[in-house]
């Protein structure tokens, strides 16, 4: 899915990286739905080496349960005009961002399954920022996802007391994915 004009509601990626570490919630068991959730992927021509599709929906799909949410999600890989044309469009800003949620959360009629809403995420964001804060570009992917799907699932960083919430999230749901706090540099998993 491609945002339409009738998504306004355009939520910008991760914050940059603090020396801070929040409180780490509990994450609750992955429930058993009886419906695993739908997850889409959309990679852009000419974008490059990308994440798998298989680790995208993996990524999604854990993140939607940890925080007890189904329905459909679709993830589209672009490049950085393409990107640049859907900051503009939607947030109304210049240039690349890393990561962009559209809130959609509409059930479709007779019953049918919930639409979350749309992740874009910018290769070629990802791969520079990947190099700069010293990680691998599959883990940064892998933030990116999770950030995004909490975002569709209506976590919010705009004040501090949100962001601590949603970043702890991020950093539980990526600790069970065996992926390091992407809010403290340098550091991995093994070192912890």
């Amino acid at each position: 899915m491609i945002p339409s004009n009738r998504a306004p509601h355009a939520v910008h990626g991760a914050r940059q990286i603090s020396n801070k570490v929040p409180k780490v919630p509990k994450v609750p068991k992955v429930p058993k739905a009886t419906r695993r959730p739908n997850v889409a992927i959309q990679i852009a021509a000419g974008v490059g080496a990308v994440a798998s599709a298989t680790s995208l929906r993996r990524w999604a799909r854990a993140a939607l349960a940890a925080v007890d949410r189904a329905g459909s999600v679709c993830i589209r890989v672009v490049d950085a005009a393409e990107m640049a044309d859907l900051n503009k469009r939607f947030r109304h800003r210049d240039g690349t961002t890393n990561v962009l949620s559209f809130t959609v959360d509409t059930e479709l009629p007779d019953g049918g399954e919930l639409i979350l809403g749309d992740i874009v995420i910018c290769a070629p964001v990802v791969a520079f920022e990947a190099a700069a804060q010293h990680k691998t570009t599959g883990d940064h992917y892998a933030h990116l996802v999770v950030h995004g799907v909490l975002h569709l699932c209506g976590f919010d960083h705009e004040d501090t007391r949100d962001a601590k919430v949603m970043e702890a999230h991020e950093v539980a749901i990526l600790h069970r994915l065996g992926i390091a706090d992407p809010y403290r540099t340098g550091v991995s998993l093994a070192d912890e």
